[in-house]
Parts: structure tokens; C-alpha cells; sequence
């Protein structure tokens, strides 16, 4: 399943505004990715659940999928942020990302699936990992390689996350590096 996007600028609240600044101190500071997405969280944390964060149209959803609404985009391509919006039952596919990466749920619950890509004789096929479910201020981040996952709504409401990805989306079209569809190994 694939997302809906709004790609036209969105209303920055007070409160994303600072969140904007707070981000645009941590990248300049050039950081190894992996630092970088670290203090990111720690800047996202106290943000999430304020309902001055987001406009009543930015935590609008789409019931044919999910729904990516682009927050800002820095012009050096340094970061952009999104909310994404997930109605019961949207999911993404298993992916990875182009860059370093950080998530907070703003609102509800966000299920993820954690995968590892193993090599085989013949060919290559993905385990699971790890299950997580994120509660809402729930905040994680992480850099490539070692990414590969796949998120939903297992949920009964509507659940809406922030996303800050160490790369301008606007530009690329999408976070996504890869989609991976080998063979999938639950146990």
C-alpha cells in the first residue's frame, strides 16, 4: 500500500516552528548519522501529544491509505518533516530508507515489524527480528544500514506520527530506498 501525499506547504504552527529551529540546530552540528538521529528524538520527544503541534488538516487521513503531510522541507535538503496519518489497517510496505530517520507518535498506537536481510545460497531472504508497538510519545530512531522494516495501524482508531528523515522528500519523492519482497522467515 502505498501513501497519499500533500505535497503543498502546510501552516507552521508556533510549536512546529521551534520544532523546525530545534532540528536545524542538531543537522548543522554534522553529526555522525546515527548521533544526529538520536538528539533529534530528544528534540521530537516533548512535542508530541501538544495539540498546538498540528493543524485540524494535517491530521487529516485518506481511507484508500495512509497519508504523508509534508511539514517542511529544509531548503539545503539537510531534513524534512512529515506526519503521517493512519486510518485502522494502513500499513507500509517493507522498506528501508535513504537516510538517517526518526518517529514519534503524536497520536494512538504505531506497529512495527523489524526485519534482518540474511544472504542464502540461492538467494537472499528477510527474518524477523523484533515487534514493537509505539504508544503515543513513543520515539525511536535510526540510521541505515539496518532499517528494513514495516509499520501499521493494528489498531481501532486513527494514529498520527511524525517522521524527520535527514534527507528533503519533496525533492526525492520518498523516503524509501528499497521495497523488499524476498521471502519473509516469521519465526
Amino acid at each position: 500500500m502505498t501513501s497519499s501525499t500533500t505535497r503543498t506547504r502546510t501552516e507552521v504552527t508556533p510549536r512546529l516552528g521551534l520544532l523546525v529551529r530545534e532540528v536545524e540546530h542538531v543537522v548543522r552540528r554534522g553529526l555522525p548519522p546515527d548521533r544526529t538521529a538520536h538528539l533529534v528524538g530528544e528534540r521530537l520527544a516533548p512535542h508530541l501529544g501538544a495539540g498546538d503541534l498540528l493543524t485540524d488538516q494535517q491530521c487529516e487521513g485518506d481511507p484508500a491509505r495512509y497519508r504523508q503531510h509534508v511539514l517542511h522541507a529544509e531548503e539545503d535538503g539537510g531534513f524534512s518533516i512529515v506526519a503521517l496519518v493512519w486510518l485502522p489497517g494502513q500499513h507500509t510496505s517493507i522498506h528501508d530508507h535513504v537516510s538517517w530517520c526518526v518517529t514519534g507518535v503524536h497520536a494512538g498506537r504505531e506497529h512495527e515489524r523489524r526485519f534482518e536481510l540474511v544472504p542464502g545460497s540461492h538467494t537472499a531472504r528477510l527474518v524477523r527480528t523484533r515487534d514493537v508497538v509505539n504508544a503515543q510519545g513513543a520515539v525511536c530512531g535510526f540510521a541505515p544500514p539496518g532499517d528494513i522494516h514495516r509499520v501499521w495501524n493494528g489498531g481501532p482508531e486513527k494514529a498520527i506520527s511524525l517522521h524527520i528523515y535527514g534527507a528533503d522528500i519533496t525533492r526525492l519523492g520518498s523516503s524509501v530506498r528499497r521495497v523488499y519482497h524476498q521471502p519473509v522467515d516469521e519465526n
